[in-house]
């Protein structure tokens, strides 16, 4: 892992460390959609009787399709009781 990390740096001459501060002012407004779609969606998923297909897949699919897995389970998963 170090020896990318230098190549990056010896590449462009800018360090990882940079990097992350000048994109994090736009990646925790993305994380913190992406976390309350994760909780919505699963407090969603407990307290429906019926999905559309097996609930332990839905968590897998809302917990590891990131950012797409909530909304498909939004739009896809869920019937109407």
């Amino acid at each position: 892992m170090s020896l990318s990390l230098f190549a990056f740096y010896s590449k462009t001459g800018v360090t990882i460390i940079e990097v992350l501060t000048e994109y994090l002012p736009l990646l925790i407004p993305i994380l913190i959609i992406q976390l309350v779609l994760i909780i919505f969606a699963l407090t969603d998923l407990v307290r429906r009787e019926q999905t559309r297909g097996p609930k332990w897949v839905w968590v897998l699919v809302i917990l590891f399709v990131n950012m797409i897995g909530p909304i498909a389970y939004f739009l896809l998963g869920r019937e109407d009781a």
